[in-house]
């Protein structure tokens, strides 16, 4: 997330392929160092479980942790460090954006770290790791007391949707999703408030909207056009909310024609209609994210496709007074089959321990120190968002982005929408159902088109017998 030589949500090119194609390579050493618990002859003696030692770390064996170092900094992960050395080992702390061109080889190798924070563009593709035994199972993890409350699993003090995220086809757990994401159009409160505009719950008033925003020379949205699948943090939840979760659960589930459902070509002719009538602003296609945020904090438009990260990540451009708020997705019209506040909302920053690590308790130990109340406190002080850990904000001095997603959140109530398709299927979301987007939103494809040509390449991955499969219960 941040400013970045490779975004950290850059195309994952050749992700698969490319990407983990040496992977494989790394079966003879499973079958020797990831057997059973993942214990190999190199791993650390195991320490006793006591009750303040719950997941029986050595006290005195080294810590590796590999941290990505993008729009969340490295700063939570250093501060949750501290108080790990506290009772434990010391921990060697290394921070990159390029994941996987650092660690691949350390996988292949059988010498990976102990913990990793897989993000960024160079983000290790979970569903292949997991495929070839290279992670550990985190049930010791959050089975285990949480630090605050010793008859409190850990498991028990985590947001809705966070386990989920972590599992792949079965109850078992291989990631943990650290920051608690939420999607939605971006704006300033300011913005709306300078010039007597309401923001709009359905399509007709977000398109009467970016008509009078038009004639004071402000466009209506922007996004990150080099960067498509950012377009999907708004779609996907307008798509949900005009045709139900169902609708979305079909395009995860890789069900035939789900791209041609009626909800998909509500909310692709909506989004067309954006381009057609001049509301994007001029040169979108060509910004990055950082070049679109920007635009956008220099009141540029009105809106933008994001996540609650970009309240960091825009820090240095966003005036004092431009009281940046997240709103809920607009609606099409009355007939919608969810409520105005429906919206995207997902644990993401997703941390693993290798198999192969050799001190995997450690790593475990570390995360639980990142899960108690005290570092998801920490990490939404520094970074403006928040964390997986469920009401670790109460009571704060929230930034204007961090209440504002933080009160659009507690709006929605059930009215969260989780797809699945961007982990599930990295390749497709990113680079295929991407291009046909970003097309789309410059007008170069027409709603009809967009859709067959997102229902060819989903058809194309279900029948790509390399590609492992998930479905929704």
């Amino acid at each position: 997330m941040g400013p970045t030589d490779v975004n950290r949500r850059d195309l994952i090119k050749r992700a698969g392929a490319a990407g983990l194609v040496a992977v494989p390579a790394m079966s003879l050493l499973s079958a020797c160092a990831a057997g059973g618990d993942g214990g190999g002859d190199d791993k650390v003696a195991k320490g006793e479980k006591t009750k303040d030692n719950p997941l029986g770390v050595n006290k005195d064996a080294p810590l590796d942790f590999v941290i990505f170092d993008g729009g969340f900094g490295t700063q939570y992960g250093k501060d949750a460090a501290k108080i790990y050395e506290e009772s434990y080992g010391k921990v060697k702390l290394t921070a990159t954006q390029k994941i996987r061109s650092v660690l691949q080889p350390r996988m292949v190798g059988g010498t990976p770290p102990d913990l990793i924070d897989n993000s960024g563009a160079e983000q290790m593709d979970a569903a292949t790791l997991i495929a070839k035994d290279q992670l550990a199972e985190l049930s010791p993890l959050l089975d285990a007391p949480s630090i605050d409350d010793p008859n409190t699993k850990v498991r028990d003090t985590l947001l809705p949707g966070t386990i989920e995220m972590g599992q792949y086809g079965d109850e078992k757990v291989w990631r943990l999703n650290y920051a608690y994401t939420v999607y939605g159009q971006w704006y300033s409160k300011k913005l709306l408030q300078d010039n007597d505009w309401e923001y709009p719950k359905t399509w007709d008033e977000m398109l009467a909207l970016c008509a009078k925003a038009k004639k004071k020379g402000i466009a209506g949205w922007t996004y990150a056009g080099q960067h498509p699948y950012y377009i999907p943090f708004t779609l996907y939840p307008f798509i949900g909310k005009i045709g139900g979760p169902d609708v979305l659960k079909n395009i995860d589930n890789l069900e035939p024609n789900a791209w041609k459902q009626d909800a998909v070509k509500s909310a692709f002719e909506a989004y067309y209609e954006l381009s057609a009538k001049g509301y994007i602003l001029r040169g979108t296609p060509g910004l990055d994210h950082i070049q679109s945020q920007t635009q956008w904090t220099k009141g540029k438009c009105i809106f933008i496709p994001n996540g609650s990260w970009v309240e960091n990540e825009a820090a240095d451009t966003t005036p004092a007074d431009f009281d940046m708020a997240c709103g809920a997705v607009t609606g099409l019209d009355e007939s919608d089959k969810m409520p105005f506040g429906t919206l995207w909302a997902q644990a993401g920053e997703p941390f693993i321990v290798p198999a192969q690590a050799k001190n995997p308790a450690g790593g475990m130990e570390l995360l639980r120190i990142l899960l108690s109340k005290e570092s998801a406190r920490n990490f939404a002080r520094l970074v403006k968002s928040l964390t997986c850990v469920a009401d670790a904000t109460d009571g704060m001095d929230m930034s204007p982005g961090l209440a504002s997603s933080s009160q659009v959140l507690k709006d929605a109530g059930e009215n969260v929408l989780n797809p699945r398709i961007f982990d599930w299927y990295q390749t497709l979301h990113k680079e295929q159902i991407g291009s046909v987007l970003a097309e789309l939103m410059a007008g170069r494809v027409k709603p009809a088109e967009a859709m067959k040509k997102c229902q060819e390449y989903a058809d194309k991955t279900a029948k790509d017998d390399s590609v492992k499969k998930y479905k929704h219960a």
